[in-house]
């Protein structure tokens, strides 16, 4: 395995994109990877493409059309986006299996490019219940990785006891705010964003709390 290389799971978000630069700093090899999943902020891909050209990062597009087929979600269905839920139940906002069919994908793109690091944005501190962002799930899929491949891979969540506010402050210690100002949020796929969906007020939320300028509003001044 090549112990000085990374994979980051990329979708040109917010943590995501803070991620990307938080692998930049700790290995001397990195790749992208974004996956095109029948998503509603396709737009999002764009915002991969252009961020991983700014920082020069060799990016790869997977078409993985398994959720677009399922529905059942707001993201990839007709279900109108909400955070609201009732007890017990998560948002419709959930894709299930995104994050654990994602990370193992990428993983055997990893194991056939001699590489054991593999990066995501996935936090537990400021998300929305989804269980495949818990550092349980996290830490439980590596070691069936490992398991099923003979690999070492480890799987790094730089952002996972961050606030939304820390992960802000941290992207700006990491040089990343330019590429936060190409990346995408908005559940809804538009840009300049909704700020009405869950995703943007949280961004938003996180920005005035690390008493910041969301660069995604000087993009264009």
């Amino acid at each position: 395995m090549v112990k000085k290389s990374a994979i980051v799971v990329f979708s040109g978000g917010q943590d995501s994109t803070t991620c990307l630069f938080w692998a930049l700093r700790e290995f001397s090899k990195v790749v992208a990877v974004s996956f095109d999943y029948g998503q509603k902020h396709k737009i999002e891909l764009e915002s991969a493409k252009n961020i991983c050209k700014l920082a020069n990062v060799e990016h790869e597009i997977i078409a993985f059309d398994l959720f677009s087929k399922l529905g059942g979600n707001s993201l990839t269905g007709d279900l109108e986006i909400s955070e609201s839920q009732k007890d017990g139940e998560l948002p419709n906002t959930f894709v299930p299996g995104r994050n654990i069919l994602f990370l193992t994908s990428v993983a055997c793109i990893a194991y056939s490019k001699g590489i054991d690091n593999i990066v995501t944005g996935v936090c537990e501190t400021d998300f929305s219940g989804y269980p495949d962002c818990r550092d349980t799930t996290i830490k439980s899929l590596q070691v069936t990785l490992n398991l099923a491949m003979e690999a070492n891979f480890i799987l790094h969540t730089p952002l996972m006891w961050m606030t939304k506010s820390q992960s802000v402050e941290f992207a700006v210690e990491l040089g990343a705010m330019e590429a936060l100002g190409l990346s995408h949020t908005c559940y809804n796929g538009v840009y300049p964003p909704c700020m009405t969906c869950p995703a943007c007020e949280l961004r938003a939320k996180g920005f005035e709390q690390a008493n910041q300028t969301d660069p995604i509003f000087l993009r264009n001044k």
